[in-house]
């Protein structure tokens, strides 16, 4: 035997480790759903609470979106002991198109579903639509972070903190 048939041909382990598995790109939705939900559930809930129009409710949830998806990251990427600027700057790439598509399809589902922004915080057609806005972009943000990561971006740009490199 020869020594090349003891060992399987490199280019094997190569395409395996440079794919994202679906397990993988769903870890980094929720990873990502998770700051966004927070942010979206707060926005949603002072927006209702107020009284604020649609489109000044939806801003709000969008913004504190975002914020919470990113400190939620940097919190993560600072434990490897990198700066702020450094831990922004990684937040920024790891998440940016996915919490805009989350926000773009959770925003969508509450505003079409006939009176869920004005229902109320005590209504069930409030949380329900909610619940399900945040499943709909879970679902549909899943694969374009797949896509992402096995292109080496979006949640891929955090690993190399999280493993402590």
């Amino acid at each position: 035997m020869s020594h090349d048939s003891h060992h399987p041909p490199p280019h094997d382990h190569d395409a395996a480790s440079s794919g994202a598995s679906w397990a993988m790109a769903a870890q980094a939705t929720l990873h990502c759903l998770t700051g966004c939900a927070i942010g979206e559930v707060l926005g949603m809930v002072i927006g209702t609470s107020a009284g604020l129009s649609n489109l000044a409710t939806v801003v709000l949830s969008v913004a504190l979106a975002f914020v919470f998806g990113y400190a939620l990251t940097m919190r993560g990427v600072l434990r490897a002991g990198v700066g702020l600027r450094t831990a922004l700057k990684v937040a920024l790439a790891a998440d940016t198109i996915s919490i805009a598509i989350m926000e773009v399809l959770d925003n969508t589902v509450m505003l079409v579903v006939p009176g869920a922004m004005d229902a109320g915080v005590t209504s069930v057609l409030f949380w329900g639509a909610l619940a399900g806005s945040l499943l709909v972009a879970f679902l549909l943000t899943t694969p374009v972070n797949k896509w992402l990561i096995s292109r080496g971006k979006g949640h891929a740009v955090t690993h190399q903190y999280h493993h402590g490199h």
